[in-house]
C-alpha cells in the first residue's frame, strides 16, 4: 500500500511577532524567499505567507505580497497561501474612538489582489488582546461572505481559519453550504491561543478530536497549535488523519529556552512524519488533496 501523504505547511512571518522576539523571523521578501525555499528543500508543501512594511510593521499591500509571491514561484512550486488577516500593528490596525482598536476591514481584502492561489479566511468575529490593547476583528457572516465571494471570482480556495466548534459548525459551514468553496474545504484549527483570543480553544487531544469530529464532509484539516503546543498538536493531528503545520508564526521556539529556525521547525515534523510510515507531500501532491486549482473561476496569476 502507499504510504499517506502528508501536507506540510510553513507559516514563516505572521502579523505579531517581531525579530527582537527571534531574529531568525524573516520579515523582508528576500529573506522570506529564502527562508521559504529552504523549508521547501526540507519538505514543505505549502506556505502561509504574512506580509511586512520594510519597517517590518504588518500589512496586507498586495505589491509587497506580489513581490513576496514572485521571488518564491522562481525558485519552486510550493503552494503560495496569502493572509487576508494581516496582524496587530502597523497598516492592519485603527482606532475607532478613544482607546477603541480594530483591524482594519479595507487592508484585508488587499491580501486576495496578489495572485496567490490560495488566501486564508477568517470567517469570524474575534477580539484580541496583546498588551494593554484590545483590537477587534469584526467579520460578520456578511463580511465573511465578501472574502469568500471575491476569492472565488479570483479563483483562490481558501483556507478556512476557525479558533472553536462555533466557527466551524456555524460560519465556514454556512458559507460552504452556500457554495462559496468549490471542495474539499481545507480548514486549518487553531488552537492553544486564548489566552490572546477570545473564545479560542485551548489544545488537548481530546478538544482538537471534538473539532474534527465537526468538520463539514469531506474536510482536509491541518492544525496550528500555537506556542509550546506546536509540536504536540501537529503530532495529534498526524494521528487523526490530518495535516501539519508549523513555522515562527505559531512558535519561536524548538523547546524550552532555545529559539527556532522555520528550516529546524519543518525538518523535525517531517522526520516525524517518516517515523510514522508516511510522507510528506509534494506541491503537486498537496495541490491534489486540496481541490487545486479551483475549476469554478479564473487561474491566479501564481498557481504552479
Amino acid at each position: 500500500m502507499a504510504k499517506r501523504k502528508v501536507i506540510v505547511t510553513i507559516a514563516p512571518t505572521g502579523g505579531m511577532a517581531f525579530k527582537s522576539q527571534n531574529p531568525h523571523l524573516p520579515t523582508q521578501p528576500a529573506e522570506i524567499a529564502e527562508d521559504v525555499y529552504r523549508c521547501y528543500n526540507a519538505g514543505a508543501s505549502v506556505v502561509a505567507l504574512h506580509a511586512r512594511r520594510p519597517d517590518d510593521q504588518a500589512t496586507c499591500d498586495a505589491a509587497i505580497y506580489r513581490d513576496m509571491n514572485q521571488r518564491i514561484r522562481e525558485r519552486c512550486d510550493i503552494v503560495l497561501n496569502n493572509s487576508t488577516g494581516g496582524g496587530v500593528h502597523g497598516d492592519m490596525i485603527r482606532e475607532t474612538s478613544p482607546g477603541n482598536w480594530e483591524i482594519a476591514w479595507e487592508e484585508r481584502l488587499k491580501g486576495m489582489d496578489a495572485g496567490a492561489e490560495m488566501c486564508t479566511l477568517d470567517a469570524t468575529t474575534l477580539n484580541l488582546a496583546f498588551g494593554d490593547r484590545e483590537y477587534l476583528m469584526n467579520t460578520p457572516l456578511s463580511k465573511a461572505r465578501e472574502l469568500a465571494a471575491g476569492m472565488k471570482a479570483r479563483g483562490i480556495k481558501p483556507e478556512w481559519e476557525v479558533f472553536s466548534p462555533t466557527h466551524i459548525i456555524q460560519d465556514a459551514t454556512t458559507l460552504i453550504e452556500e457554495g462559496l468553496d468549490d471542495g474539499p474545504p481545507f480548514i486549518n484549527l487553531v488552537m492553544n491561543v486564548h489566552r490572546n483570543f477570545q473564545n479560542a480553544m485551548p489544545f488537548s487531544p481530546r478538544h482538537l478530536q471534538m473539532m474534527v469530529d465537526l468538520l463539514p464532509k469531506n474536510s482536509v484539516f491541518c492544525v496550528s497549535g500555537i506556542g509550546p503546543s506546536q509540536l504536540e498538536a501537529n503530532i495529534s493531528a498526524l494521528l487523526l488523519g490530518g495535516h501539519a503545520r508549523v513555522g515562527l508564526e505559531d512558535n519561536l521556539y524548538y523547546r524550552h529556552g532555545e529559539l527556532a529556525t522555520n528550516v529546524q521547525l519543518t525538518e523535525r515534523i517531517v522526520r516525524i512524519i517518516r517515523e510514522l510510515d508516511m510522507e510528506p507531500a509534494t506541491p503537486a501532491e498537496a495541490r491534489q488533496i486540496m481541490g487545486l486549482p479551483r475549476t469554478d473561476g479564473p487561474r491566479p496569476e501564481f498557481a504552479a
